[in-house]
């Protein structure tokens, strides 16, 4: 919302006002993610389909026309300044799908030429330090009625401190990445994929996502601290249950959606997969039934989107604080799990697979 303020002020600001112009761009700014209210069957559907079509920047050139002619006809400050207006829709579309590129849960920007959702993983969904610039021009723009010099460096200086902080994420993610690797190497492990994401609220401290056969590993990076402050910790990933349901169309949509980021277990008699890349161990903000078991045999239900128990986690803000600033700190909800190339996985409790006909002991 507040960027599509920022992005509107800087554009038809001078024409419309500071004022009516932050509020058309915070409007406009939230109207891709109104595809949250289409419902599209069941939860894994609604899940992977999100940030699609509306936030194609090809659609949003599209629809361009449908918000920004109708504010040339009713606005007398817009009506000699067609182009500024259309191309403050769009920018007001387009930076909000763009934004949304930049965290991990992918988005299908170049829909329908490329359907595939990309997400570069470099932000938190919140991150305070990108928004606050934001919020302060916003509400300076509410403030105000007409354009100034002042609201316009107040709306610039918001804009490009935000944007370099976009720059630095993506910088710091390759950092966190390398990183990870030689923790790795130390550890004398080739991963078969890892991913590097922020840990909330802040691009200082990072989670390497390692994916490595039947096991995942999470290692987690202060960027201010040195290699001896890198935690990791291995868990299992349930690959052997993969076997029972990669004829379930809902289970395969969550994998590919997951980019092979994903962990298949069983509780109380239901096979759950979970995204590995949203939200922590053993708190995932993303998991699913997705079927559920008589005797050996699997039977697919209606997915059912489960809900997190915070447990251990509750004592994660005072780990996370010690990472930003760069300590060394074991993670209280994984520390059971911690690694050092010595030590084992261990498999045993909720999170370990079931010995089953589909997953040998």
């Amino acid at each position: 919302m507040v960027l599509g303020a920022g992005v509107a002020a800087a554009v038809i600001g001078p024409h419309a006002g500071a004022r009516k112009a932050a509020i058309i761009g915070a409007v406009l700014g939230t109207v891709p993610d109104l595809d949250v209210f289409i419902p599209l069957g069941d939860p894994v559907t609604d899940f992977v389909q999100h940030r699609g079509p509306s936030h194609s920047l090809i659609v949003q050139a599209l629809v361009t026309p449908i918000f920004a002619e109708p504010l040339v006809r009713v606005m007398r400050g817009l009506r000699e300044h067609r182009g500024a207006t259309y191309l403050a829709v769009y920018l007001c579309l387009a930076t909000h799908a763009l934004l949304d590129a930049m965290t991990i849960y992918g988005t299908r920007i170049f829909w329908p030429v490329m359907p595939e959702p990309l997400g570069l993983g470099s932000m938190f969904i919140i991150d305070p330090l990108y928004t606050i610039p934001l919020i302060v021009a916003f509400v300076w723009a509410l403030c105000v009625r007409s354009w100034t010099p002042r609201i316009a460096r107040v709306v610039s200086v918001a804009l490009i401190v935000s944007t370099a902080y976009l720059g630095w994420s993506a910088i710091a993610q390759q950092v966190s990445e390398k990183r990870g690797d030689l923790v790795l190497a130390d550890l004398g492990i080739e991963p078969d994929r890892t991913w590097a994401t922020p840990m909330p609220f802040n691009t200082l401290f990072w989670r390497v996502i390692a994916i490595d056969g039947d096991r995942y590993l999470n290692l987690y990076i202060p960027l201010l601290g040195t290699q001896e402050s890198v935690t990791a910790y291995a868990h299992p990933r349930g690959e052997t249950l993969l076997s029972c349901i990669e004829d379930l169309p809902k289970a395969a949509e969550l994998a590919a959606f997951s980019k092979g980021f994903f962990k298949v277990w069983e509780a109380d008699g239901r096979i759950l997969v979970s995204d590995l890349r949203m939200g922590v161990t053993p708190n995932y903000v993303f998991q699913f039934a997705v079927a559920e078991r008589d005797g050996d045999a699997l039977s697919e239900i209606v997915p059912v989107r489960l809900s997190t128990e915070r447990g251990a986690a509750d004592r994660d803000i005072d780990w996370l604080w010690t990472g930003i600033l760069g300590e060394r700190a074991v993670r209280p909800a994984e520390e059971d799990d911690l690694y050092t190339g010595e030590s084992a996985v261990r498999v045993a409790g909720p999170m370990a697979p079931r010995p089953s006909a589909c997953s040998p002991g």
